[in-house]
Parts: structure tokens; C-alpha cells; sequence
């Protein structure tokens, strides 16, 4: 039996929806039903009752869930009295982070934090939003860093997980200068000779976000797509070498556009507003987390 079973059907429980129930946990509803299937043939009994609609669960199914919701918060507490002794000295905090954001904003936060804090260490991994979430969910990370959009929205349950918001970016079209400083690549473009795109891997949460913001530009644009990777660092570098333009974070590419590296390829500053979001588990009381949650909270 796995333990992000129990949180499959805890999320049943709540949304009486396997699709919504499969939303909040960030995997499929054909992936939550097998393992809601899994959950039953390790009981020996059925825990939901899939003739009604909405679903409910069966007396068994509720005496599961109210018995696991309970033995999950003890593993929980268990697992941060055991990982007090773990190889790195002091309290710590395991944070996931996008990879921009790790590069960007993570390291002055904790630098700021640390500064008063001295006894706090943090163990930092970074990936993409969706490991990231289904992480903070199984309770591997006690944070989740990443960025935030109503178009593309993070849905963690509300009544387990809960944010910060710690501040703002600018997702921008940039590009290389000509020779008289002005945009190589400059927007909208023109049907005839459509310019070159550097964009964003599929799946990615900064590529939805740049489809966001192409379909918002305000006038239709004329691109064609050239080069495509991951992360926003590697697409900084290529629209430096003048392969194309680029939607970039302002907090990635602030130092070359200052420098003259890189200029906006639209007439203004025409980007999406980004926010930026610390989540956490209600249900974590790690004491390294509680201060540095209290910290900002107030600032």
C-alpha cells in the first residue's frame, strides 16, 4: 500500500469528483482511478461507491478516511522528529523551487532570512511545477517556490495547502540589439518573414504562460518556432547570441538588458504580470518551516 493512496481518496472524499479529485492531486483521472482500484484491492473491501452521483464513499470507505487522515498526520510528525537527526547539522527546510526562481529570487530570500537566523539550513532541489506540487502533496519538500498565474492556475487543495505571496516578475519579450541598439527582431513581425521564436519545451508552466502572452500582445504576431528548451536561463543565452526572440522572466534577464545584452523587442514593455508563491502544507509542523513562515508572513 502506498500513502499517496490514502490522499487519493481523502481528495474523493472532498470533491465527491474523481476529476476534480484527480485536478487537486496533479495526475490524471484515469491515474487516480487505478489507484483508488489499488487502495480497494489492498483493503479487500470498496471504498467508493461509484453507482451515485456525485460519488460517495461507501461506510467503509468513510471509516478509512477518517482512520487515515488521522495515521497520516502521525507519519507526518514522525518522519519531522526523524529528520531532525538527518546529515545536515541545525533545523532545515526542503524547499522546491522552479528552476528560474532557485537561481533568481530563492538565494536572497534565504540570505536575508539567514542573516537572523543563523540556525536555519535549507535544502534546495529544483524542477518543474508539476513534480514540484505532486513533491509538497506526498509530503517530500515542506515548500513549494514557483510562479503564479490566473491563467494557469496551481490547484492544491485549499483546505491542506496554503500561500504566500512574496512578490511579482515580468515575463518579456527580448531579443539581441541591431548595431544601432535597436531590436533585431522587433514585434509584431510581418507575415512575408516571420520571425525566429525562442520558446519554451511543451508541458512547461512558462510555456503556457508565453502562449499567454502571445495571445494578449494586443496585435497578432508573426513568429516561427526555431529553438525550444526547458529553462529560461538556456533561452536567455540563445537570444543573446541573436538566434531569436524570447519571453523571459525581467528577474533572469535584468543584468543584459541593463548591459545592453539584450533589448525589449516590443515598442514597450508589453509582458505578464507574474506572482510569486511560497505553498506549504497545513498539516507541517517542522519548526525550521514555522519560523521562516512566521518571518514572512510578517514582512
Amino acid at each position: 500500500m502506498q500513502i499517496k493512496w490514502v490522499d487519493d481518496l481523502l481528495a474523493v472524499a472532498q470533491t465527491k469528483n474523481f476529476s476534480r479529485a484527480a485536478d487537486l492531486r496533479c495526475v490524471t483521472q484515469s491515474a487516480l482511478s487505478r489507484r483508488i482500484r489499488s487502495l480497494e484491492d489492498w483493503a479487500g473491501v470498496e471504498l467508493v461507491d461509484r453507482s451515485t452521483y456525485p460519488v460517495q464513499l461507501t461506510a467503509a470507505g468513510q471509516t478509512f478516511c477518517d482512520q487515515g487522515r488521522e495515521a497520516l498526520a502521525a507519519l507526518i510528525e514522525l518522519r519531522t522528529s526523524l529528520r531532525q537527526d538527518d546529515t545536515m547539522s541545525g533545523r532545515f527546510v526542503r524547499i522546491m523551487a522552479s528552476h528560474t526562481l532557485s537561481i533568481t529570487f530563492l538565494p536572497e530570500l534565504l540570505d536575508r532570512f539567514q542573516q537572523t537566523h543563523a540556525e536555519l539550513n535549507a535544502r534546495v532541489l529544483s524542477a518543474n511545477i508539476h513534480d514540484a506540487a505532486v513533491a509538497l502533496t506526498e509530503g517530500r519538500c515542506d515548500l513549494m517556490l514557483t510562479y503564479s498565474h490566473p491563467q494557469v492556475p496551481i490547484l492544491l487543495d485549499p483546505d491542506r495547502f496554503t500561500y504566500l505571496s512574496l512578490g511579482g516578475d515580468l515575463l518579456l519579450p527580448v531579443c539581441a540589439p541591431d548595431a544601432h541598439g535597436r531590436p533585431r527582431f522587433a514585434l509584431p513581425g510581418h507575415p512575408s518573414s516571420p520571425l525566429p521564436q525562442l520558446g519554451y519545451s511543451a508541458g512547461t508552466f512558462l510555456g503556457r504562460l508565453e502562449e499567454v502572452a502571445v495571445e494578449s500582445f494586443g496585435e497578432r504576431l508573426h513568429l516561427k518556432r526555431r529553438h525550444e528548451a526547458d529553462m529560461a536561463m538556456h533561452l536567455m543565452e540563445m537570444a543573446i547570441r541573436g538566434l531569436g526572440v524570447a519571453w523571459l522572466p525581467r528577474s533572469v534577464v535584468a543584468s543584459a538588458l541593463a548591459d545592453g545584452k539584450l533589448v525589449c523587442a516590443a515598442s514597450s514593455e508589453r509582458g505578464v504580470a507574474l506572482d510569486i508563491h511560497l505553498y506549504r502544507s497545513k498539516a507541517n509542523f517542522n519548526p525550521a518551516l514555522q519560523a521562516l513562515w512566521q518571518e514572512l508572513k510578517s514582512l
